[in-house]
């Protein structure tokens, strides 16, 4: 394996940051701090966006919209993590529904359940909450006692209908929804668990940004078994399966966008186009085109495994921030926290 050279040093830097923060985000590194890319690799220049445009809704003031999910119903519910609510965008009006959650809220994460109700992963309450798509009604799933302060990041169902969930405290865990029992295990590495991702066979990886690794979680033991990257303190952030079972891994301090392939155990990555780009989200859509956004660029880009080449588009405005992609058929959706913005780009 390569030794982690000058990416485990920011990957120190950048670890004590994000271990502060409570909610368990972090600012964009300096740019002193952020890696350059590899010497003497080579990046394939990107290609033109072609008929793709990136459309914008605005979001209210101070939202801070952190995840992002197509609802059933045509929507898109989204976190705002800085006011305490869940929110719902009619994307025809533009109207946006506000949920609150209470007091002391903090979302981070939102998916869509097989009940078409919106799961959210509030770090503020410590809790799994569950909103029903249609009432709006509110239910809180605290977690035990003893896992007080779990940071709690992102969830998933699985394809028997559990959600499975990571806090970078060091914890994943697992929720019955129908009988509302919880699991919570401790992370093999400790801190680090953010990004969680299912395969079409029902298989379940985390990232683990602190550990810059990935594991796969057994469904049925609930052991996590760590799978290195062949970076060194790369700061896997997020994970996302393509439609064969293959996971894509955004590597936050790498500025790179790697695959790992269960069925041969091997790696291969990918330096984002541009200089010193930071990896933040992933997200496979319907066509297994891969899409990541790059803090340092300010876009969405997106990947084309066949052809193996990138996709620029440039956000408008600066500093978007998009901290996780999310889709249905025909668009690709993110959330601009750093802009009170959702931004969506229709792919068919």
């Amino acid at each position: 394996m390569p030794t982690a050279g000058p990416l485990a040093r920011v990957a120190g830097a950048l670890t004590a940051a994000l271990l502060a923060a409570c909610t368990g985000d972090i600012a964009p590194a300096p740019e002193s701090a952020r890696p350059a890319a590899p010497p003497g690799s080579a990046t394939t220049p990107p290609a033109p966006a072609g008929a793709l445009r990136v459309g914008t809704h605005d979001v209210p003031p101070g939202s801070a919209p952190h995840d992002v999910a197509p609802a059933a119903d045509g929507g898109v519910w989204f976190t705002a993590q800085r006011a305490g609510y869940l929110g719902h965008l009619d994307t025809g009006t533009g109207a946006v529904t506000r949920v609150p959650l209470g007091d002391g809220s903090a979302p981070h994460g939102v998916v869509v359940g097989p009940d078409r109700a919106a799961w959210v992963t509030d770090g503020g309450l410590n809790a799994i909450v569950r909103v029903d798509a249609t009432s709006r009604a509110v239910r809180r799933f605290p977690l035990p006692p003893d896992r007080r302060g779990a940071n709690l990041n992102t969830a998933v169902f699985d394809t028997s209908g559990a959600l499975w969930f990571t806090g970078q405290s060091g914890v994943y865990g697992r929720l019955d929804p129908t009988t509302g029992q919880m699991r919570v295990y401790d992370a093999p590495r400790g801190r680090g668990p953010y990004g969680i991702a299912v395969t079409p066979s029902g298989e379940i990886y985390y990232a683990s940004l602190a550990g810059s690794h990935i594991a796969r979680v057994d469904t049925r033991t609930g052991a996590a078994t760590v799978i290195e990257p062949p970076t060194g303190g790369q700061g896997a952030r997020r994970v996302w399966a393509d439609s064969r079972g293959r996971i894509w891994v955004s590597e936050w301090n790498a500025g790179k966008l790697g695959v790992y392939d269960p069925a041969t155990r091997g790696w291969r990555e990918w330096p984002l186009p541009g200089n010193r780009p930071q990896a933040y989200a992933v997200y496979v859509d319907d066509r297994d085109q891969v899409w990541v956004s790059d803090f340092a660029a300010n876009a969405l880009v997106r990947f084309d495994p066949a052809t193996e080449r990138f996709t620029t588009l440039p956000l408008p405005g600066a500093s978007a921030n998009v901290r996780q992609i999310l889709g249905r058929p025909g668009e690709v959706w993110g959330a601009a926290s750093g802009q009170d913005r959702l931004v969506v780009v229709r792919t068919g």
